[in-house]
């Protein structure tokens, strides 16, 4: 576990109510690293869906745990997501991923290694970090947690213009879909549900700009670890 001196910001919340977001500009403003664990999630996915098994397959799922190693490099955009030491920040971000990650995330192996990673990159450096169980289970001594959540029309809309960004272009309706079938995996699954640690601040950002997030955000840093 990090040290107690280690300022650690844990955000979670629903998909596309840009966790990640906020995690990387709280990251750049006060030098900490900025640790997607989405995207650790996601590469799993991507690997598993490359070996041509199924999510559900959680036996086999498991056999090839070992063989996956994740990092991040960055660039001047951020971090860049490396499966086995190959960069596969736009292949996890697919909707084919997307629609097989909760299954994945449910794997109790799946994430306990990852917690693990998670830790151990936190151990000496301060840290933002986003996903679905990080002020509850990754680290749930962290003296800032925030959970996000949005209207679900402008979750969609989010992703759409995401997917676009990438020159992708999918159907609101089945964004729609996969967004509200993850948030009922999420939160219903046995192992590490998605719910709110009860000392976070909930922080609707419906109508919120990022960058008013992010100042919102760093208000809040400036008092709860800096008194």
């Amino acid at each position: 576990m990090p040290a107690a001196n280690v300022p650690i910001i844990a955000i979670d919340g629903y998909s596309s109510c840009g966790k990640s977001t906020l995690a990387k500009a709280l990251a750049n403003a006060l030098d900490l690293i900025y640790i997607d664990s989405g995207a650790m999630y996601r590469a799993v996915t991507l690997y598993v869906l490359r070996q041509g098994i199924s999510p559900t397959d959680q036996i086999s799922v498991e056999k090839i745990l070992p063989r996956i190693k994740i990092d991040f490099s960055h660039d001047h955009g951020g971090n860049r997501t490396l499966l086995n030491g190959v960069d596969v920040e736009l292949a996890i971000r697919s909707m084919e991923v997307s629609k097989s990650v909760s299954p994945i995330a449910t794997i109790p192996m799946v994430r306990r290694m990852l917690v693990e990673q998670q830790r151990n990159m936190a151990t000496h450096q301060g840290v933002a970090m986003d996903g679905r169980d990080i002020g509850t289970i990754v680290f749930p001594n962290a003296p800032l947690k925030l959970f996000l959540t949005a209207d679900i029309e402008v979750r969609v809309t989010r992703r759409v213009q995401q997917l676009a960004a990438q020159g992708k272009h999918v159907q609101r309706k089945a964004i729609r879909k996969n967004l509200l079938t993850r948030d009922y995996i999420d939160a219903t699954r046995s192992d590490s549900p998605l719910r709110k640690a009860t000392d976070a601040v909930l922080m609707d950002n419906t109508n919120l700009t990022p960058h008013e997030q992010k100042e919102l955000a760093l208000t809040l840093f400036r008092t709860r670890l800096t008194v």
